[in-house]
């Protein structure tokens, strides 16, 4: 008896320690997967940058704000520097404008068109946007980004037809 006794004791005594050893195990892991999510879920400060800051200014927007690798860029519509519309009554010429101006902006952050991962396009006239929309092979050369074409009504100023805004994703 008393060596079974003995042995349960034994027993016991091994199973408490291998519980005892699994659970630090399993409380590392936990901590190891901790530490993991705090390196994943790293914080960036965001980066502004303005096209035409006084104008910008004027309307309470900012041109483009980089946050990690994603660029997110405000509409482009066909605008001087000083605001003013430009290439009025030519939908193929505001697209062309707007897109010299996104492409400004991209260069900015050492980025082309085939860093563009969305573009969407608001226009006051889409049959004319999609006659003319082939012009847009000529900017996305590889691969077109996903996106949405929408028909509005009015844009910021009723000589505004297109207005395109597109979010970029850097690669490192």
């Amino acid at each position: 008896m008393k060596k079974l006794t003995n042995r349960l004791t034994a027993l016991t005594v091994l199973f408490t320690l291998f519980l005892g050893f699994q659970s630090c195990e399993q409380k590392e892991k936990q901590e190891t997967k901790e530490v993991e999510k705090e390196v994943l879920v790293e914080s960036h400060k965001p980066e502004y940058f303005s096209l035409r800051p006084e104008v910008e200014k004027a309307y309470g927007y900012s041109h483009a704000v980089k946050i990690g690798n994603s660029i997110k860029i405000s509409g482009a519509v066909s605008m001087d520097d000083q605001g003013n519309p430009t290439a009025v009554d030519d939908i193929e010429q505001q697209m062309k404008n707007c897109y010299a101006d996104l492409e400004k902006i991209l260069r900015h952050y050492g980025c082309t068109f085939d860093d563009v991962v969305v573009e969407n396009i608001f226009t006051t006239n889409m049959p004319l946007l999609l006659e003319k929309s082939a012009y847009r092979t000529e900017i996305y050369k590889n691969q077109f980004p996903t996106g949405t074409w929408v028909g509005v009504k009015e844009l910021a100023l009723p000589e505004f037809m297109v207005e395109i805004e597109i979010e970029a994703h850097k690669s490192e």
